[in-house]
């Protein structure tokens, strides 16, 4: 049986030689399988495909990827408004259900195909459209995420002053201002409302120059934040200037540092007076919460953007993996990496925002607590301010960390852009691109640099990245789950690592995760409410330009389809869309060597996957095969 699918094979190779001329690996057609015909090749354009220098490089930089700032600021805030130590229930089993599952089907078609994100898609080139979307997406968050960046490194600068400048009040802030340096009586809700921090109007007066509102447009961008945005993606395009073999030599300290000074700050915070009152408030089980629907939902997108699935770039570091790396490994210890130290940050900010609300003689250690960049940029500057020794030190420390978690998941992002276009245009150096990809996220970062750019930072990760994203990753696993099918991946798996599927994988591919992200998003479009930001609107014109950038994202799918549909061969519309579902024809391991292989594998699986049959199956059999075969 073998010897004769062999024989067909090279008959098929023959023919298709004789008839079009093309290479080898370009005409090879699978004996049990239709393919199409497709613009989407792979590196045997003459271009041999970077490699991590080691296995480490792989694993570090996913670390870095995916733990970054959400970690510090936004997992803390998040558990402790959605049940607190209670949180952590839903998360590891959103852990279980979405984010192990993605994170590891991802990985495995990045390092099957040795592709950037787009030309992956080669497996069904109608849905091409998906990673062109998500590209947009992680394009779009690289330019926020330098710009959050540059207020770190203005933090960072500012902390070596002999007086931290968030310490003390000016003049011109007037007599609502307590300075943080100083202990402060019992507050009273009266006098909440009348007094404001002078960290909290450091950060909205000296450094944001904030607006209150876009009613008067953005203004003009602080100068001394330009500078720190030009440094931020100055150290961005060093690390990228020779693609993956600069910043999988970064990927070291980009990884590790942070947990040096985790470790550090952990130590500090455990010994200062009211600590352990912030951790224990902190990790109290709310039992109540886990009936709150809310409470599910925070879980899965915390999950979703902390791990950074469906955005690119996790398929993009893959494909420079050697072919047969244990991915499964790293794909456990990745996750299980991000889920812990997200738990250690929380325990790390409210121990010391707990000594805050001992220092300022607050029960309530909410009345401290401030969410996303203000947790960062007000609170636990605050709480510094009160350390009695050192706190210059601890300042630099925890910016410093901030810098290159920020660092860490804006490397990965930038290159996920670059290599898709490196990939389509091999002609380009790693170093023009690194270059044009810096010059471009400055010039677009530079409207967040305005009073009103923390207004537009919010419109933009929003609309131009968290609500696409979710639309494009139900796209991305029903394709690869439903078209290009769990059944024919899991061969790919069985192929590449030697290793049979488990049915916890093909179920969570092909019901569960979908499932659930489909849920998240009825449940997103069933709570959605006008955007706000610190409780103000936006204008109707800024809001319509917010739903264009959206749509622009979204629009990739439709767009890209009816380009595949349009290169496919065929006499009509229903034979080119059909095709257009097929893998190309090069769709494989990059390597002829491997290619070759895995030809001869797939000819050799049991007849039943191999040959048509006389009578199409029922849609119930074709569900079964798919998951259970």
């Amino acid at each position: 049986m073998n010897s004769n699918l062999e024989k067909l094979t090279q008959k098929q190779i023959n023919l298709l030689q004789a008839e079009e001329g093309t290479s080898t690996k370009q005409s090879i057609l699978y004996a049990k399988d239709n393919v199409s015909i497709s613009d989407v090749t792979s590196s045997e354009s003459g271009t041999i495909r970077d490699k991590w220098g080691n296995e480490i490089e792989f694993l570090f930089s996913c670390i870095a990827l995916s733990v970054g700032l959400g970690n510090v600021w936004r997992f803390p805030f998040i558990a402790l408004a959605n049940g607190g130590g209670a949180f952590v229930i839903p998360y590891v089993i959103v852990l279980l259900l979405i984010g192990r599952p993605v994170y590891y089907m991802e990985v495995i078609l990045g390092q099957f195909s040795s592709r950037g994100c787009v030309k992956a898609f080669g497996m069904v080139p109608l849905m091409k459209g998906i990673a062109y979307g998500q590209v947009y997406s992680t394009a779009v968050a690289t330019t926020y995420y330098a710009s959050i960046m540059a207020l770190t490194i203005k933090y960072l600068i500012s902390s070596f002053a002999d007086i931290l400048p968030w310490t003390y009040c000016r003049p011109e802030w007037g007599a609502q201002c307590i300075a943080t340096s100083e202990a402060v009586p019992q507050t009273t809700n009266e006098t909440l409302g009348k007094h404001v921090s002078s960290a909290e109007l450091f950060f909205t007066k000296s450094v944001l120059r904030e607006a209150d509102s876009l009613e008067e447009g953005l203004g003009w961008p602080s100068w001394d934040l330009v500078f720190c945005l030009m440094a931020a993606w100055t150290l961005i395009a060093i690390i990228l200037i020779k693609g993956i073999r600069s910043s999988g030599k970064a990927s070291y300290f980009l990884a590790l540092f942070p947990y040096v000074v985790m470790f550090v700050l952990l130590w500090r915070a455990l010994t200062l007076p009211g600590a352990l009152d912030g951790i224990v408030y902190f990790l109290k089980p709310q039992w109540d919460q886990l009936l709150n629907p809310q409470v599910w939902y925070n879980a899965i997108t915390q999950m979703f953007f902390s791990l950074a699935i469906c955005f690119g770039t996790l398929v993009m570091y893959a494909s420079f993996n050697n072919f047969r790396k244990n991915v499964y490994r790293d794909v456990i210890i990745i996750t299980s990496v991000d889920s812990v130290t997200s738990i250690l940050a929380g325990c790390i900010i409210f121990g010391i925002l707990g000594n805050l609300a001992y220092e300022t003689n607050t029960s309530d250690i909410s009345k401290v607590v401030k969410g996303g960049a203000g947790l960062a940029f007000i609170s636990y500057p605050e709480a510094i301010a009160k350390f009695k020794h050192l706190p210059q030190v601890f300042a630099v420390l925890f910016f410093l960390m901030l810098l290159v978690l920020g660092m860490g998941s804006n490397v990965g992002m930038a290159s996920c852009v670059i290599t898709v276009i490196k990939d389509r245009f091999t002609f380009l150096s790693h170093w023009m691109l690194a270059i044009a990809m810096a010059v471009v996220g400055f010039v677009c970062g530079l409207v967040y640099m305005t009073p009103g750019g923390q207004f537009i930072l919010n419109l933009v990760d929003f609309f131009g990245c968290s609500f696409i994203a979710l639309f494009l990753a139900i796209a991305e696993l029903m394709t690869i789950a439903w078209i290009y099918g769990v059944k024919r991946l899991c061969q790919d798996i069985e192929f590449m690592l030697g290793v049979k599927t488990g049915l916890y994988w093909r179920i969570c591919w092909a019901l569960i995760t979908p499932g659930l992200m489909f849920a998240v998003l009825v449940y997103t479009l069933i709570t959605l409410e006008p955007l706000t930001y610190n409780g103000v609107g936006y204008p109707v014109s800024v809001y319509n330009v917010a739903w264009i950038l959206w749509a622009i994202g979204v629009a990739q799918l439709p767009l890209w389809a009816i380009h595949a549909i349009y290169k496919q061969r065929g006499s009509s519309f229903m034979e080119k869309f059909q095709n257009s579902l097929k893998p190309c024809r090069n769709w494989g391991p990059a390597d002829p060597k491997l290619y070759q292989e895995y030809l001869v594998f797939r000819n050799n699986l049991p007849e039943a996957d191999a040959l048509p049959r006389e009578h199409p199956p029922s849609l119930w059999s074709r569900f079964c095969n798919n998951i259970f075969h």
